[in-house]
């Protein structure tokens, strides 16, 4: 996520799943013009012991607050991934390639 904030050349989107922006403080000063284009699917297990939740749901306002067009889940789980969540990205994914 840190990376995508410095890119000069957006992505067509950029996947973030059980994650956090680590650079979340100066994520402003980090932004490069135009990276903020790039759509970003967020995904996070409520019940996650590695990496908490509150650490992600942070991240996705920070991301928000930059003006990055977020789609955030939450799902009832650990520090993994679950049949809804595949199925939610792939629907996210569909999306970017119908549209480039």
């Amino acid at each position: 996520m840190a990376a995508g904030l410095r890119r000069a050349i957006p992505l067509a989107g950029l996947v973030a799943l059980s994650t956090y922006l680590p650079t979340a403080p100066q994520a402003r000063e980090h932004l490069h013009p135009g990276a903020n284009r790039q759509p970003v699917f967020m995904a996070h297990g409520e019940l996650d012991p590695v990496v908490p939740f509150v650490a992600g749901e942070h991240s996705a306002e920070v991301l928000r607050g930059l003006g990055f067009p977020l789609d955030w889940r939450a799902y009832e789980m650990g520090h993994a991934v679950c049949a809804a969540e595949i199925r939610d990205l792939g629907d996210w994914l569909d999306q970017r390639f119908a549209s480039g």
